[in-house]
């Protein structure tokens, strides 16, 4: 009873954050670009599988993903020997990331590479980062130093590598941190943080998915530099011709099985990750066990819906979209109404929502999870417009990413260190499933009506996606601390002013 009790809770949410999109593509359906039939019926039962499988997984993340993440994040940080949670961290961060079914999507744009390369090659950099930032923790640097180091390298290889490469290069960051990554990863930070009993454990709580996104930046940059490919093309989709409900049902089937074995591999290394945790410490006794092997059923059905929905449902709708404003004398209304997509798109990451939840439970409910929410909104909206722009110009991403990074990683010496955690993890939760499966055909449907190069104008906005949150949720915590300064500086002065008055009547008297 309970379990359907929070279940109705979370797929009430679910409606919350998908309705809003789906609105918007009906009424563009009505209106200035009309979706053919076949197209109109897959967004529509894919909107349906959007909210049911938004709501089985985040219930199945809070049973079992993130008391998974938690336990072993607590048991690392008790281990005496250190190499112990530096091998785990590198092990789970290349087993996860090769199991994270976008990765295999990054693989097929870049056929100057073989497959399996590319494919270990941002593996390792997972990995690595992610025992990177093990080490930022145990060690106490802070994240905005560890934060500027990384990113000064990624900026000087970006002038190694061919021009036809940096977009792919950045949008594997948000590519590899999905929603099956995210839970887990965070899960286990603020277990090791939970360790500590210093000032700054619950501020570097965040930071590990913002150290894994640099991850297949750097390694596929540098993979670029070592192969110099002449070119990475993508192959864009053939929208599918389908015009009865039968022709549609059928389309979903064919893919049912595909995201099944998708999330099943996904799921494989954590699982197994989690059983010999649990064989080696014995943390979870057995009513514990059983809430997680419920939440881990929940888990794998809610993603197999929500994968099939936005792939099958929403990416022929975005590219059409994209195609038909793109094509028409009024294309400049992508800006606008790219905008308006992605201030509500972002509400449909499944992820998003354990970010928030995650970060108002630490936080002890001084940050809200609206105020992330509409933060991480309008973040979106900004990076979708700019990407938009960059489609009806031709403007290279370079002009965007390095100021957009420059004025984020200063702002990261002048907000709370916890918001700056906050906002670089935001930037990979934010660039997930939704924004590969829609705003990423939306903007090569556009592309390719104008007769642009996808590769260089079209890719990238993945990379926008997860730049933007980073500078909408510092500029909150910057907010925040100046109020707070003002606060102080009022109370010292009626304080003062108390003073005065009794040193005055002590006086008369």
């Amino acid at each position: 009873m309970r379990n359907n009790q929070l279940l109705k809770e979370k797929i009430l949410e679910s409606i919350a954050a998908v309705v809003p999109i789906t609105a918007i593509v009906l009424l563009l359906s009505i209106s200035i670009t009309p979706l053919r039939t076949g197209t109109f019926l897959l967004f529509l039962f894919g909107a349906l599988m959007l909210i049911l499988g938004m709501g089985l997984f985040t219930l199945g993340a809070d049973m079992a993903m993130i008391p998974m993440g938690e336990g072993i994040g607590v048991s690392l940080s008790k281990s005496r020997k250190l190499i112990i949670p530096l091998v785990v961290c590198l092990v789970l961060g290349i087993l996860i990331t090769m199991a994270e079914p976008d990765l295999q999507v990054l693989a097929e744009q870049v056929p100057a590479i073989p497959n399996l390369t590319l494919i270990l090659t941002v593996a390792a950099g997972v990995g690595i980062f992610l025992v990177a930032a093990e080490l930022r923790m145990i060690f106490k640097i802070p994240l905005s130093y560890t934060l500027c180091f990384f990113y000064l390298i990624v900026f000087v290889l970006t002038f190694l590598t061919p021009k036809t490469f940096i977009p792919v290069s950045f949008d594997s960051g948000g590519v590899t941190t999905g929603p099956m990554t995210v839970p887990f990863i965070m899960a286990l930070g603020i277990g090791m943080a939970s360790v500590r009993s210093d000032k700054n454990s619950s501020n570097d709580s965040f930071g590990l998915i913002a150290l894994c996104s640099i991850g297949p930046i750097f390694s596929v940059l540098i993979l670029g530099v070592f192969y110099s490919p002449e070119e990475a093309v993508y192959t864009a989709k053939t929208l599918a011709e389908l015009s009865t409900t039968k022709a549609v049902a059928a389309e979903f089937m064919r893919a049912f099985p595909i995201y099944m074995k998708e999330v099943g591999i996904a799921l494989l290394p954590i699982i197994l990750l989690f059983v010999v945790f649990q064989l080696l410490s014995r943390r979870f006794h057995k009513i514990m066990l059983l809430k997680i092997i419920s939440g881990l059923l929940y888990t794998y059905f809610g993603l197999v819906l929500f994968l099939t929905g936005v792939n099958v449902g929403f990416m022929p709708a975005g590219q059409y979209i994209g195609m038909q404003i793109a094509g028409s004398s009024q294309r400049w209304f992508l800006l606008p109404i790219g905008m308006l997509i992605g201030y509500y798109i972002v509400k449909a990451e499944p992820a998003v929502k354990v970010l928030t939840k995650q970060v108002e439970e630490v936080s002890n409910g001084s940050i809200s999870q609206k105020s992330i929410e509409h933060s991480l909104s309008i973040g979106v909206a900004l990076s979708v417009g700019l990407s938009m722009l960059r489609i009806l110009t031709g403007i290279s991403i370079l002009w965007f990413l390095i100021p957009g990074y420059a004025v984020s990683l200063i702002l990261t010496f002048f907000v709370p260190q916890i918001f700056t955690g906050i906002a670089f993890d935001s930037g990979g939760v934010a660039s997930g499933p939704m924004t590969a499966t829609f705003l990423l055909p939306l903007a090569m449907g556009a592309c390719e009506a104008m007769g642009g190069n996808i590769l260089t104008d079209a890719f990238g906005i993945v990379a926008m996606v997860a730049m933007t949150p980073l500078l909408t949720i510092q500029l909150l915590g910057l907010s925040g601390n100046i109020r707070s300064r003002v606060m102080k500086k009022r109370m010292t002065i009626r304080l003062s002013s108390v003073e005065d008055c009794i040193v005055y009547f002590d006086e008369e008297d």
